[in-house]
């Protein structure tokens, strides 16, 4: 949900995960997926902290760093997830 509100907003971005644990990246090219250290400080940190403060604005907490990783639980049912993809909407439209 979040590569593809990135996308109608026109952001390159790129989602990683794991299980529950999930990385966010403004890459250069959206869709490619980050694997190296290299591609990782390639990233725009600057976007990631604007939408970082975008989300939390909208209620929503974001790891604060763009090299940290997030996580699901069971506590982030689909109302949550939809209040989220729904703010992420807003945030890339702003950023």
């Amino acid at each position: 949900g979040l590569e593809a509100a990135a996308a109608a907003a026109g952001i390159p971005f790129s989602t990683n995960r794991v299980g529950s644990m999930f990385g966010l990246f403004f890459t250069a090219e959206a869709g490619v997926k980050v694997e190296t250290y290299a591609q990782a400080v390639a990233c725009d940190t600057a976007r990631f902290n604007r939408f970082f403060h975008a989300m939390l604005a909208r209620g929503v907490y974001l790891a604060p760093s763009a090299f940290e990783a997030g996580f699901l639980s069971m506590a982030h049912d689909d109302a949550v997830i939809t209040a989220t993809l729904d703010a992420a909407r807003a945030a890339f439209a702003e950023i």
